[in-house]
């Protein structure tokens, strides 16, 4: 039979030209250059979609920000856009002009939008804290804009004083030709060598602290002590850094230099050393990292009258180890709130109820010392009176008082709140700064207890979009299931969609078994403002259709039924930032970036054209560059690749090309290898399904009948079918992630092309099957059934024809390579099945067959007892 066999391929082949051979070195090169391109396009598309995401958190209003966010948005969006384009270019080998004239545009608009901005505090040097208020971080920085909401808009009593401004920075730094000595001294620095960081620093300090301030900025600071002091001349001060950059002062909390205990005339001197912090080796080796330039980063000084507390302390409105549980954390010592930070003295802890504000837990401590003024300036330690060491630094009163007044903090910034407090002399409680609480654990239970008396259905997932919705379940398995959405249903499917958005305005919430709370349809929810629910496992079996479920999104449950507790307490956020010019500035530009309106990709919209934002183009080439990756098996056909060949139970002619890190090192060399030599995560997921083991590696016999009434089917029925060969290689490109596979056996092809790494929005399987030896019938038949067997996979599945092609994208890693496997087998299980495809109830057989786990599919099978999906 292998005779027949041999010279039936050598006919075949005789009858179809070859392509033009590439050399090895060539074709791999290829290869690698392409990966390579691809990889920056997805780098830069998870980029944008944080970017988007962070945009949409901003337009909220509940977050202090200014102007050093917008530009820093929106021109790292720029850059990525831009990015993707040249990427994709490269990638493909077409050049996109209008996609790169319409970012190009909206760049320019964007610029056109900030440059517009009127700013009536431009040039100020000096500025009051009672003036100041939540929309000039970009004048003073983000402490100083968050002490103003503080006591303006919060009400609540905070120390007098004032902020010097960025303006007087930039004056500091021009008149005394600072910035060019940065700039020169920057130059000698090594980046790996801290020595040469350390250096750099001191000499740029030392030109910072000998540098005579502006006249303008001297004058300024002296006429606004006496207004902070109302003329007592023993007030000390705290002097705080309040620095502006990429993210605002609060990424940069703890980089900078607060000096306490000054005296007025030394606040000059102490101005400049916190400027001068802006240089230390740990600050420049932040910004480095982070990849933010000097020229980015200025700094806003908070002048603030001191406190000579008898206790101070810290206050969590929610605890970062536990942040969910239901109670304020607060810390106190005796003297200054150092030492409540720093570690030296264990402070004495109050835990109280955020409803009712009892003191559920008291610990009180042993403090031995205390951190007060000294009378010649700075601080100094000394000892706590023996009476005084084991009593609580902090009244139960005063702890309530506290806690009411950080949650009022949380419920105006519209976020956790990690606040300073201290008590003075005549037992007067002030707050001293507060900021956002970022070190909330990420593995914490949920928010809220469960509702009381009512029944939860599934739990789980993450909030996209918080809020409570409430209506009837409607299953989302096929588009056509969108165009019958009823107002106020709940949108329930297996996967996140973009195209959902057509039912978004009618939806009261959303759920999912899988997707990514910073992918393209959790864009769109938050901008429709739909609650979101997630990655909820199991909620499209588990959440019946018709069914009317509440969906709280925020604490991942699902309810049976109208819960009335939760839909009658739904707050309104607070959006103090709403109204301010800076959140006008940023909405003008968002309207440019965030919004998406290219959903489908069948659409005939869908092209570049129809790109009208920033994020339309990001859509269109992460869709595209699936195509161009998905067809890249091709070159393998036309040259030799620079491949090793599988030495493995598969049936195929299989080599590999290894484009890095695909096949483990110590196989390196190897002309053949085996399966335990393969390192790629999709290639070894596919090949446990692919390697042929049991009663799959038992061959049917051939029935040459058949098999030479198909051959004379193609050669003389189908003569430009030249490249689908017969007995052609197989070939696997591979990498650590990544996997381009094709498999062509016969008349028929097989193409899968997937990613499969830890950021989800990366991972994808596309599989594309077509051709056969058979006639038209049989093939479609088989196209048919492999759809239905991809559909059941969880694959959304286009279907013409004897083709067939399906798409597995943004899911975890284990489940990519759990597809995978059964990919492998669908792959085998499908080989030369076109002319078994005898009837229709072939289909359903063959369906089937694939489910129950069968190693082949035979026409005559049927279930040994009730019918059992193992998929």
């Amino acid at each position: 039979m292998g005779t027949v066999v041999s010279g039936l391929r050598s006919l075949v082949t005789s009858l179809f030209s070859r392509r033009p051979v590439i050399s090895r070195e060539e074709t791999a090169a290829v290869f690698r250059e392409k990966y390579n391109h691809f990889q920056s396009l997805l780098e830069s598309n998870t980029e944008l979609l944080k970017i988007f995401s962070e945009i949409e958190v901003m337009l909220e209003g509940r977050e202090v920000f200014g102007m050093a966010f917008i530009r820093s948005r929106t021109s790292r969006a720029v850059f990525h856009a831009i990015r993707m384009i040249k990427s994709f270019e490269r990638l493909s080998g077409k050049p996109q002009p209008t996609l790169l004239a319409l970012v190009e545009r909206l760049s320019s608009e964007i610029k056109t939008v900030i440059a517009g901005r009127v700013n009536p505090y431009r040039g100020r040097l000096v500025i009051p804290m009672a003036e100041v208020t939540g929309d000039m971080v970009d004048q003073v920085g983000g402490k100083c804009a968050n002490l103003g909401e503080i006591a303006g808009k919060a009400g609540l009593p905070s120390p007098p004083g004032f902020a010097v401004t960025t303006a007087a920075f930039r004056a500091f730094f021009e008149e005394a030709g600072l910035f060019e000595t940065v700039a020169s001294i920057r130059l000698g620095i090594a980046p790996d060598d801290p020595a040469s960081m350390a250096a750099a620093a001191e000499d740029i300090q030392a030109a910072i602290l000998r540098a005579k301030l502006p006249e303008a900025v001297s004058r300024e600071m002296d006429a606004a002590v006496p207004a902070a002091t109302a003329g007592d001349a023993g007030v000390r001060f705290a002097v705080r850094s309040s620095a502006i950059g990429e993210d605002g002062e609060l990424s940069f909390a703890g980089q900078y230099l607060t000096m306490l205990n000054v005296a007025p005339d030394r606040i000059a001197s102490a101005y400049k050393f916190v400027l001068a912090s802006l240089f230390t080796p740990r600050a420049m080796s932040y910004r480095l990292l982070k990849g933010i330039p000097d020229d980015d980063v200025a700094m806003a000084v908070a002048c603030l009258v001191l406190v000579p507390s008898v206790a101070a302390g810290v206050l969590y409105t929610r605890l970062p180890e536990d942040p969910y549980r239901n109670a304020v954390l607060i810390n106190a010592v005796w003297g200054l709130g150092p030492y409540a930070v720093d570690g030296v003295i264990t402070p004495d802890s109050f835990l109280l109820d955020r409803d009712t504000l009892a003191v559920a837990e008291r610990v009180v401590t042993d403090k031995p010392r205390m951190l007060v003024p000294s009378p010649t300036g700075g601080l100094t330690d000394v000892p706590v009176p023996g009476d005084k060491r084991r009593e609580p630094s902090l009244s139960d009163a005063d702890a309530r008082t506290l806690a009411g007044w950080g949650l009022a903090l949380e419920r105006h910034f519209g976020r956790p709140q990690d606040m300073e407090w201290a008590v003075d002399g005549q037992g007067r409680l002030l707050v001293l700064q507060s900021r956002q609480l970022t070190a909330l654990s990420a593995a914490a239970p949920r928010p809220t207890p469960p509702v009381s008396g009512a029944e939860i259905l599934v739990q789980g997932g993450q909030a996209a979009c918080s809020g409570v919705g409430c209506g009837p379940v409607h299953l989302i398995l096929a588009d056509d299931d969108l165009d019958t959405f009823p107002q106020g249903a709940v949108l329930v499917a297996p996967h996140s969609d973009p195209r959902f958005m057509v039912a978004m305005r009618r939806a009261a919430a959303i759920v999912t078994d899988h997707g990514s709370v910073t992918g393209h349809m959790a864009s769109l929810s938050r901008e429709f403002g739909v609650p979101t629910l997630l990655g909820l496992a199991g909620a499209t079996s588990l959440l019946a259709p018709g069914e009317v479920v509440t969906v709280d999104a925020a604490s991942g449950r699902i309810y049976r039924g109208r819960v009335e507790a939760l839909l009658a307490t739904v707050p309104a956020d607070p959006t103090f930032m709403a109204g301010t010019q800076v959140h006008a500035i940023l909405t003008d530009v968002a309207e440019r970036v965030v919004p998406l309106t290219l959903l489908d990709p069948k659409a005939p919209s869908f092209k570049p054209e129809g790109c009208r934002t920033v994020h339309d183009v990001t859509r269109l080439l992460h869709e595209w560059s699936y195509g161009v990756m998905f067809a890249v098996s091709d070159l393998a056909s036309d040259g030799q690749g620079g491949s090793v060949t599988l030495d493995a139970n598969t049936g195929l002619d299989l080599h590999i090309i290894d484009l890095g890190g695909g096949i483990r090192e110590e196989a390196a060399g190897k002309l053949r290898v085996v399966p335990g030599d393969i390192a790629s995560r999709p290639f070894a997921a596919l090949l446990t399904g692919l390697v042929l083991t049991g009663e799959a590696r038992i061959a049917r016999p051939v029935n040459f009948g058949g098999f030479l009434s198909v051959m004379s089917e193609q050669m003389f029925s189908q003569p430009g079918a030249g490249t689908e060969r017969f007995g052609d290689k197989s070939y696997a490109i591979i990498s650590d992630k990544y996997l381009n596979f094709s498999s062509r056996v016969g008349y028929h092809y097989g193409v899968l092309d997937c990613y499969c790494g830890a950021t989800v929005n990366k991972n994808y399987i596309t599989f594309s099957f077509a051709g056969g030896a058979a006639d038209d019938v049989k093939r479609a038949r088989r196209a048919r059934a492999i759809g239905r067997i991809l559909e059941a996979l969880g694959f959304v599945v286009d279907a013409a024809a004897d083709r067939v092609a399906g798409r597995f994208q943004k899911f975890p890693a284990e489940v990519i390579a759990e597809k995978l496997g059964h990919m492998g087998r669908l792959l085998q299980f499908t080989r030369q099945t076109d002319m078994l495809m005898v009837s229709e109830a072939s289909i359903d057989a063959m369906v089937a067959c694939f489910l129950s786990g069968a190693p082949c599919f035979d026409p005559a099978w049927s279930p040994p007892g009730p019918a059992a999906e193992t998929v």
